[in-house]
């Protein structure tokens, strides 16, 4: 396939290289850190009880910029190993194989053997020898399955507190008699108050970026 592209025209390499990018949202997304970044931090909005902060967009840009950070090593070694093809002219299929080999084994680190042995079983492929011989597509959905598995443990384990300040505000209420009164208008001041005092955003956003391998 490599020796059929690099004999198109460079006017119709450039075109496919092109398309291609066009599926960098994607990738982004679906392949990197900013999965679980998102839905961790969707969750801590949600456990939180703050309906229009921080704005979706603003969680948006902190996942992005997070994603960057985590995935700098990777973009520094696909970087590394994608520009002397460039400079020999290669085609686009080789520099997409290329680029495609650092992700693969960043994704490989945080995927259970478990998803990964499903998705080769359902495709009716033969067993690889070793991790080197998965492809980016086999490895790509198992990889969306664990992060979102390892996203919601986390948002579990965040919400465990916001929980128990709910009840404690529910409960006293209730003692009082205020049974018309919502506790979370009461109880949301003071999740924000002990969130702010124990520095969780930087808690979450450390404990984020050392979970993964």
């Amino acid at each position: 396939m490599d020796m059929m592209f690099g004999k198109l025209d460079p006017a119709l390499q450039l075109i496919i290289l092109m398309a291609s990018l066009s599926l960098v949202p994607f990738v982004v997304v679906s392949m990197t850190s900013f999965l679980r970044y998102m839905i961790v931090l969707s969750i801590l909005k949600t456990a939180l009880g703050t309906q229009q902060v921080p704005p979706a967009i603003v969680l948006v840009g902190m996942a992005l910029v997070l994603t960057m950070y985590t995935m700098s090593p990777v973009f520094g070694e696909i970087y590394t190993k994608v520009n002397p093809i460039m400079q020999k002219n290669g085609s686009v299929v080789q520099i997409m194989g290329t680029a495609s080999e650092p992700l693969k084994n960043f994704m490989m680190r945080q995927t259970r053997q478990s998803d990964v042995a499903f998705f080769i079983q359902m495709s009716h492929a033969r067993p690889p020898q070793s991790a080197k011989d998965l492809t980016l597509w086999e490895v790509a959905p198992a990889f969306m399955i664990s992060e979102l598995r390892t996203a919601f443990e986390i948002g579990f384990i965040i919400f465990i507190p916001f929980i128990v300040i709910d009840l404690v505000v529910a409960n006293i209420l209730l003692a009082l008699g205020m049974m018309m009164l919502s506790p979370t208008i009461i109880s949301l001041p003071f999740k924000i108050l002990i969130f702010v005092a124990v520095d969780g955003w930087s808690l979450i956003v450390n404990g984020l970026i050392q979970s993964f391998n």
